[in-house]
């Protein structure tokens, strides 16, 4: 598959894998240019994304969200309502169910679980990818 940087899938795995789930180590992880290129190429090798989103506000949470949604290809019903503080919010795209819930954890960001059901296909999470990565200013 070609794209700007002629990134592989095992290329984009790898820079994607930086983030770990657990960790916040953001100290060696690449451009977002380059994080946004290796989410894009490593998507068109799963049937689905589900995201996750952890955020200091609802308000932040579903900015992320929209954007995130919309470089995938989703349009999920936005109108989920706000809570204050901290949030969780998840989004499944084969069920097209979102929920926003509080969230007491000290992660950010946002989770990429890609769902495949095909030999060959990319079954993994990646995250806490960052909140602005696909938001014009980024």
């Amino acid at each position: 598959m070609q794209n700007k940087t002629n990134l592989t899938v095992q290329e984009a795995h790898k820079i994607l894998k930086a983030f770990d789930c657990i960790n916040n180590n953001t100290a060696s992880t690449p451009n977002k240019a380059l994080i946004r290129e290796a989410l894009l190429l490593t998507t068109d090798f799963s049937d689905y994304e589900i995201l996750g989103i952890c955020a200091d506000t609802a308000e932040q949470g579903i900015l992320a969200l929209k954007s995130y949604a919309d470089a995938l290809g989703y349009e999920p019903n936005l109108n989920i309502g706000a809570i204050a503080g901290p949030v969780y919010i998840k989004f499944n795209p084969k069920t097209n169910l979102c929920y926003i819930d509080s969230y007491q954890g000290n992660h950010r960001g946002v989770l990429v679980s890609c769902q495949s059901a095909y030999d060959g296909g990319i079954n993994e999470m990646y995250g806490h990818l960052p909140l602005d990565l696909f938001l014009a200013e980024a």
